[in-house]
């Protein structure tokens, strides 16, 4: 399982080439759609050929206890089930994975399950969960002897790929679509030395624009249509299986925008369950927002088979995407372990995000689609309390510290957006008061809020 080869394989026409005949946007010459790697090998162990699995997680363990650098990456870590490198020397890693796995206390016993976590991929070093794919494609295009790498972005894809292009000594070109991207996000790929374009477009517009580019140019494009992101993004799905000591949870909950995170979780429990590492693979549900919803209109219209895009209205701006590149291997996910696509408000969003900075985890607002969407699953009965469920977080709350604010301030949504959530907003909201600088201008204050 160390031999380094691998193929590509179109996830549409299935044709399969090399990795190095992939041309520059990543699409399949004779069908269009996206490729995914595959390692060939795999598919002929049979019985004891199989690889080891006990002395696999054994290693797995062990690794964490290493002095070797690429040893303490969540990603590497795994590398007998990513040989995408020929020599892992090449792996350009900011100790990236290994994040926590944090339990749900408090909306557990709200929503009555029994065993409800978060994985907080926000937790990564740029905080978000596009460090895990980042580390891989970019060690690729170094490989490959790429000076410039770019993506188009809606904020976190950008901060990730500048990090890792600075960290390997790259030159990086980020496009994001002006005025629809967070601050602090912006002011990551800003520091870590990008050249960085707005655009009087959005992301989709970005992301077609660049694909013009890198045809142009030798430029290596790293957005999720890079089938090696993907292959570093299935690895949490690794981390998550260990922490349950290799017993899958039953549910996967997973925030949907370019739906390539949700395919590529699938890709990763799917491995391992092909390789015997695990008996099963958990359901895994996408949620959107109710304004950028195109894989949801998808399922609702022809069961996924088909998509149209929409224009993406959100203030959850790194699920603002109407036309979502990966949608076909998002559904795929959904539909080969039996779980759902649906979408929630602007305002399920923001009492999901607070509820859960309530527990001392605070996230980006896409990420807390997917507390909003299980709310919603669990509402209709899809599941059950003793299931054991997590919700992947995406995002660290920081990266939109705007929306945070506002939503304590009461500045965040309209009128009509909170009808019927007034109540619940109120009781959540935690804004700044001011006080005069006395003790008992202070303990009136704490006494105000004793409930």
């Amino acid at each position: 399982m160390s031999d380094n080869l691998h193929q590509l394989r179109c996830f549409g026409c299935g044709a399969r080439i090399s990795g190095v005949e992939a041309q520059a946007d990543f699409r399949c010459a004779i069908c269009g759609d996206l490729f995914e790697v595959e390692y060939p090998g795999w598919n002929q162990r049979k019985g004891n050929d199989r690889p080891n699995a006990g002395a696999l997680k054994w290693l797995w363990r062990e690794r964490r206890c290493s002095s070797e650098p690429l040893d303490h990456s969540g990603v590497w870590r795994f590398r007998e089930l990513l040989p995408i490198l020929e020599n892992f020397g090449n792996a350009v890693t900011l100790q990236e994975g290994n994040t926590p796995l944090y339990p749900l206390l408090r909306a557990s016993k709200a929503l009555g399950i029994d065993q409800l976590y978060a994985k907080h991929q926000g937790m990564n070093p740029t905080g978000s969960f596009k460090d895990t794919g980042m580390t891989a494609a970019l060690s690729v295009a170094k490989e490959r002897g790429f000076e410039w790498v770019a993506c188009a972005s809606t904020g976190n894809t950008s901060a990730a790929m500048a990090a890792y292009a600075a960290r390997a000594g790259m030159r990086c070109l980020v496009l994001i679509p002006e005025g629809k991207i967070a601050w602090g996000k912006l002011a990551q790929a800003m520091d870590y030395g990008a050249v960085t374009c707005q655009l009087k477009t959005d992301f989709d517009g970005c992301l077609s624009l660049l694909t013009e580019i890198v045809k142009q140019a030798p430029i290596y494009l790293l957005n999720s249509v890079n089938p090696y992101r993907l292959e570093g993004q299935k690895t949490p799905a690794f981390e998550i299986a260990e922490a349950f000591d290799w017993n899958v949870p039953d549910h996967l909950i997973v925030p949907g925008g370019n739906l390539g995170n949700s395919s590529a979780l699938g890709k990763g429990f799917r491995e391992l369950h092909e390789l015997g590492l695990v008996a099963r693979m958990p359901r895994i549900s996408v949620i959107q927002a109710e304004g950028a919803n195109p894989l949801v209109r998808s399922f609702e219209n022809s069961n996924g088979a088909t998509l149209e895009p929409v224009e993406a209205k959100t203030r959850a701006t790194a699920i603002r995407i109407g036309n979502p590149a990966s949608w076909r291997k998002a559904a795929k996910a959904i539909q080969e372990t039996g779980g759902w696509c649906l979408d929630v408000t602007e305002a399920e969003i923001a009492i999901a995000k607070a509820e859960l900075g309530a527990e001392g985890l605070g996230c980006e607002p896409a990420s807390a689609v997917t507390l909003a969407g299980l709310k919603k699953l669990r509402a209709k009965g899809a599941i059950g309390s003793a299931e054991t469920v997590v919700l992947v977080l995406t995002g660290h709350t920081l990266k939109d510290a705007d929306y945070t604010i506002d939503f304590h301030r009461g500045t965040l949504l309209k009128e009509e957006e909170t009808a019927g959530f007034e109540a619940k907003i109120k009781g959540l909201q935690r804004n700044a008061v001011a006080v005069d600088a006395t003790p008992a201008a202070v303990l009136a204050t704490l006494k105000g809020n004793a409930g």
